[in-house]
């Protein structure tokens, strides 16, 4: 019950991309089937549900129950076919495909795998794929038609691209699930969007949550440059602070960094006799180590804890000046890949592709396998028990969020389960706690 749309992503060419993408060698042979497909796992039990009196979060759609046989899955992601391929079916000889087409790719084929194992269990998807780098764009979907018979929406987009999609799902009441950007791109009015990379704004609150929690006593620093996003970081981690309910909570100091900030202008800050828990803002590399350069100079004399932002989860902090410090950061994904969903895939890739998966295509597998259950369990409209899929690796705990405080019905709905890690030299990096 596979299905490839052919309007933007052709058959014969999405197989040509998956095999140069993943193997970067000669063409391989099709795969032979997957022998270990691992059982779909028991879904959460659930309490019963007493009538409602009204649609859950005051979305009439949310209180139908609508089943088919098979669902319909559009999936976008960035492929770059137009330019990648110039018009041809395959790649000239000794040609290999651009680095910037393999995060899509690797996606697809996480999802497409996905697919294939629900289908072992039962589950049948049909797979619309749609590439977003191609000349046309949604909105030429939107007017001819494409998208109307989609069950669900899953897309690895940019900003301008969310929101477009978001427009047309919310008008035709179809779930989209935002699976990779990291912010709602403007969007306030629409209950059927699902992010699931968490905004910034939910990782400060995790941070906030964490520093104010995680240590008996506590010197709770901000370390911010004085540039709009930053600004903006730290009036949120301010905000996350006024708002959380803890009787034993430390005030937030703002400090504003600067390159040439002086030693007696940081001690001013920092405290002897506790931990001090420097939250630092920067979302780029030279930023975060310029402020931690500056801070290295005093982890000798003051007990420093670190934390960053996601961002950082691919930065490396090798540098000699580096190695007394504890640096943590905050990640909706953290994936120890020990499990049987992880392993499955590992292999998959070992045996067909001699290459191991990205971290696009386990968010392809997982989020694909976790809403495909959720549609054969609980209909079209399955938000609110949104929550109630099975786990495979990451803990999802999607929140309605509300534009402004009275609102009765959600903005979207939002990942908020958060994950603190604490940054290796020699190691894979720790998972220290999770939200």
């Amino acid at each position: 019950m596979i299905q490839m749309k052919k309007v933007w992503l052709p058959v014969t060419i999405a197989c040509a991309l998956l095999v140069y993408a993943c193997s970067s060698a000669k063409k391989t042979t099709t795969p032979s089937p997957v022998t270990a497909v691992p059982a779909k796992p028991a879904a959460p039990k659930e309490e019963a549900r007493k009538p409602a009196v009204k649609a859950p979060f005051n979305v009439p759609a949310f209180a139908r129950d609508e089943r088919k046989p098979a669902y319909n899955v559009a999936v976008f992601a960035p492929f770059y076919t137009d330019s990648a391929f110039a018009g041809a079916a395959d790649l000239p000889a000794g040609k290999s495909l651009p680095r910037y087409t393999l995060p899509g790719l690797e996606f697809y084929e996480g999802v497409q795998l996905a697919a294939d194992s629900l289908l072992m269990h039962g589950i049948p998807l049909k797979l619309f794929v749609y590439d977003t780098k191609s000349r046309q764009g949604v909105n030429s979907l939107v007017r001819n038609g494409s998208l109307d018979s989609m069950d669900l929406i899953i897309g690895a987009l940019n900003a301008p691209e969310l929101k477009d999609l978001s427009e047309f799902a919310r008008s035709k009441e179809i779930n989209l699930l935002s699976a990779t950007y990291p912010n709602d791109a403007g969007i306030s009015n629409n209950p059927f969007l699902l992010l699931a990379n968490s905004t910034l704004r939910t990782h400060c609150e995790a941070l906030q949550n964490f520093a104010q929690k995680g240590f008996a006593t506590r010197n709770v620093l901000v370390f911010h440059r004085n540039t709009a996003l930053e600004n903006k970081l730290a009036a949120d981690f301010k905000t996350a602070y006024t708002n959380m309910d803890y009787d034993k909570k430390s005030r937030i100091r703002d400090v504003v960094f600067e390159e040439n900030m002086t030693d007696q202008q940081l001690e001013s800050f920092l405290l002897t006799d506790r931990p001090n828990v420097c939250i630092v803002t920067a979302l780029d590399e030279a930023g975060a180590k310029a402020v931690l350069r500056k801070l290295a100079t005093k982890a000798d004399a003051y007990p420093l804890h670190i934390f960053g932002m996601p961002t950082w989860d691919v930065m490396k902090f090798k540098e000699p000046e580096f190695r007394s410090l504890q640096i943590y950061y905050s990640t909706p994904y953290f994936n120890e890949k020990n499990d049987t969903y992880s392993r499955y895939l590992v292999d998959y890739f070992r045996r067909v592709y001699k290459s191991r998966p990205s971290d696009m295509a386990f968010k392809g597998f997982e989020l694909t396998y976790y809403f495909g259950t959720l549609l054969h369990d609980q209909g079209v409209y399955f938000t609110p028990e949104v929550n109630q899929s099975a786990k495979l690796y990451t803990n999802y705990n999607f929140q309605p969020v509300y534009a402004h405080d009275g609102d009765a019905t959600p903005a979207y709905f939002e990942n908020k389960n958060i994950y603190i890690v604490q940054k290796s030299d020699s190691t894979a990096d720790v998972r220290v706690s999770a939200n």
